[in-house]
């Protein structure tokens, strides 16, 4: 009998043939079965449907995955097929001896790309010449202000997190003639670093020093509101701020607060606090800020890579080998 691969997700037109075509992603590996079950059904009746398996691919959220994981002794391994983990409980699946897995950083290249365009905005100041366009404005006074413009060229960017995202950032960066700095509480070795272009600073050295912060961290609890009062504090007016991960990474009020009493220049956003933003949220009002609705991930090439990158890690482990993409509990 071929190992099985558990894929637990809601009932939908077609999950016969997105099994189908998970096993022959996995061939790469080795012969595995892929079978599909209703995350929707009774606890009991997904114990039992899972039997054996030594892994599940998780489709879906569900609180009920750690009372699942408890009753399946040979689980090894949840697979997930987003970047952020922090809508599941991995230390609480860790305690159980169940690794999380994400999606191998499938969608590094256009979050960095998105972060990158995001400074671009605010330097340039993109979105108000756009408006002021289509109001039909053309120049308006902007001429009169050149030091409302700025150029990547010469700014250092601090960068919170050089993983699979910010070390791309950073890569990236290197051609726009900027000086990436990062922190990270992981230690990378000498080529990595090399190879990013970065050198890492204290955080609260990063912000103080630092024309445009981007954050590139999982949220868990070490993270939330990581930067929020304090670390504003100690940015510098001039600077602007980037946030392509998660919007609880960011004190929304304390950012607020920062950008209309001046205390900094700009924000770029792709995610927030709560989703979708509120239309009475006082960003949507604030002028230096750019907001996008967590999209960043989005490319021809994110979906599938993702795919492939879940058919080979849950085959692997199927067949007894070790996972990549593992995801650390905090």
């Amino acid at each position: 009998m071929l190992p099985t691969v558990v894929v637990l997700a809601p009932q939908t037109p077609g999950i016969s043939d997105r099994l189908r075509h998970l096993e022959q992603l996995a061939r790469t590996v080795g012969e595995v079965r892929f079978t599909h079950v209703d995350v929707d059904l009774p606890l009991e009746q997904i114990i039992a449907a899972c039997g054996n398996t030594r892994v599940i691919l998780l489709a879906l959220s569900t609180a009920q995955i750690v009372p699942l994981a408890a009753r399946l002794p040979e689980l090894k391994l949840v697979q997930i097929f987003s970047a952020g983990s922090d809508w599941l409980d991995v230390a609480g699946l860790a305690a159980l001896g169940v690794q999380v897995a994400d999606n191998g950083g499938a969608n590094a290249v256009p979050v960095a790309e998105h972060a990158i365009a995001l400074m671009l905005s605010l330097c340039r100041r993109l979105e108000e010449l756009s408006r002021s366009i289509r109001n039909g404005e053309w120049h308006a006074d902007y001429r009169q202000h050149p030091g409302a413009f700025h150029t990547l060229a010469g700014k250092r960017v601090g960068i919170v997190g050089l993983g699979r995202i910010g070390s791309r950032v950073a890569r990236r960066l290197a051609a726009w003639e900027c000086e990436s700095v990062f922190h990270d509480i992981r230690s990378f070795d000498d080529e990595y670093l090399r190879a990013c272009g970065a050198r890492p600073v204290p955080f609260d050295a990063l912000l103080a020093t630092s024309d445009i912060v981007t954050l590139h961290v999982p949220l868990n609890h070490t993270t939330r509101h990581l930067v929020g009062r304090r670390a504003l504090g100690l940015m510098r007016p001039e600077s602007m701020l980037i946030n392509t991960c998660r919007g609880s990474v960011v004190d929304e009020a304390a950012l607020i607060n920062a950008l209309q009493e001046k205390r900094l220049t700009g924000a770029g956003l792709d995610v927030f606090e709560v989703e979708p933003i509120a239309l009475d949220n006082q960003l949507l009002q604030l002028p230096g800020v750019v907001l996008t609705p967590h999209l960043a991930t989005m490319s021809p090439d994110s979906g599938p890579a993702g795919t492939q990158h879940a058919a080979t890690n849950t085959a692997c482990v199927a067949l007894g080998q070790e996972p990549t993409a593992v995801v650390r509990p905090a």
